[in-house]
C-alpha cells in the first residue's frame, strides 16, 4: 500500500475535553495532560518525513503544532478552515446539559448524523465543505503533509473521503495521528488518549 500523503492530527486534550463540555470554536488551551500529549505526538510526527505542517489557528490545535513544529523542524501554516465545527448555543455547556435539554438533537451530534446542525452554529455538512476545501489545498502543496486540526474535522475529512460515515472516527482519541485515506485510517494505530467525543 502507498503512504497517505496526508495525515491527521487531533490537538491534545483540554480542560473542556475532560469535561465533556462544548468549545468550538473558542481559544481553549491545551492542560497539562494535552501538552504531553502534544509531545508524544511529535515524536511520532518525526518518523514521517513531513514536508509540510498545517494548522487550525485555534490555540488547541496551535499549541499542539507548536510542540510538533519545534520537533520535526517546520513552521505551521494556519488555515481558517481547519477550525472545529462552530457549536453555536451550545458552546460552553457541557454534554451532560445539553442531552437532558435536547436528547434527540445530541444523539444526531454524537452519531456523526450527516443532517446534524448546532442550533445557532455551524452544520456538519457546512463544515464538511470547508474542511475539503482546505485538504484540496494542502494535497495540492509540499507532501507529504501533516494538518494538527479536531476530533469533528478529522470526521468530517474522513467521511467525505469514504463518501459515507467511518464509524471509527466518530471519537478520535486526543493526540491521534489518522492518515487521509479511509482505507489506511480504519487499520491505522491512531496513538493518543482514550477515543472521545469531539467537542
Amino acid at each position: 500500500m502507498t503512504p497517505a500523503q496526508v495525515y491527521l492530527a487531533r490537538h491534545g486534550q483540554t480542560a473542556y475535553n475532560l469535561e465533556g463540555r462544548f468549545q468550538g470554536q473558542q481559544q481553549v488551551p491545551l492542560d497539562d495532560t494535552g501538552r504531553a500529549q502534544a509531545l508524544e505526538l511529535a515524536e511520532r510526527a518525526a518518523a514521517y518525513a513531513f514536508r509540510a505542517l498545517w494548522c487550525s489557528p485555534l490555540l488547541r490545535a496551535r499549541e499542539t503544532s507548536d510542540a510538533v513544529a519545534a520537533r520535526i523542524g517546520l513552521v505551521p501554516q494556519q488555515d481558517a478552515r481547519l477550525m472545529e465545527t462552530d457549536a453555536g448555543d451550545w458552546t460552553n455547556h457541557t454534554f451532560a446539559d445539553v442531552r437532558a435539554r435536547a436528547q434527540e438533537q445530541f444523539d444526531a451530534f454524537a452519531a456523526g448524523n450527516p443532517s446534524f446542525a448546532f442550533p445557532g452554529g455551524e452544520s456538519f455538512a457546512e463544515q464538511e465543505v470547508r474542511v475539503s476545501a482546505a485538504l484540496r489545498d494542502v494535497e495540492a502543496g509540499t507532501l507529504p503533509a501533516l494538518v494538527v486540526c479536531h476530533g469533528m474535522v478529522i470526521r468530517a475529512a474522513l467521511a467525505n473521503r469514504a463518501g459515507h460515515r467511518v464509524a471509527r472516527f466518530e471519537r478520535v482519541p486526543n493526540g491521534a495521528l489518522v492518515p487521509l485515506d479511509p482505507i489506511a485510517a480504519e487499520s491505522a494505530e491512531l496513538g493518543g488518549g482514550e477515543a472521545t467525543l469531539a467537542s
